[in-house]
């Protein structure tokens, strides 16, 4: 697990900010879900995806293709396909 150096407190009701550098290079906005897991003393958050949705966008699609274990949308392999 790789530290950031960040330390925030908890407020009155529970709450913690992640910072706008880490939302941002995570691209975590307003909408986003997190999943909470515990392991050990350790309080993980990662990015909730719903199962089959793009590893690239994270939506979903009716013709999703699979590749090296990969989902990926059409929107998604169209743009990889202009490379």
């Amino acid at each position: 697990m790789k530290t950031t150096g960040i330390v925030r407190g908890i407020d009155s009701l529970g709450r913690i900010v992640l910072p706008k550098e880490l939302r941002t290079n995570m691209h975590i906005d307003k909408d986003s879900k997190l999943e909470i897991f515990v392991e050990g003393d350790q309080i993980i958050l990662k990015k909730h995806r719903p199962a089959g949705s793009c590893d690239f966008c994270g939506e979903l699609a009716a013709d999703m293709a699979q590749y090296e274990g990969y989902c990926i949308c059409p929107a998604c392999r169209a743009k990889i396909a202009a490379l």
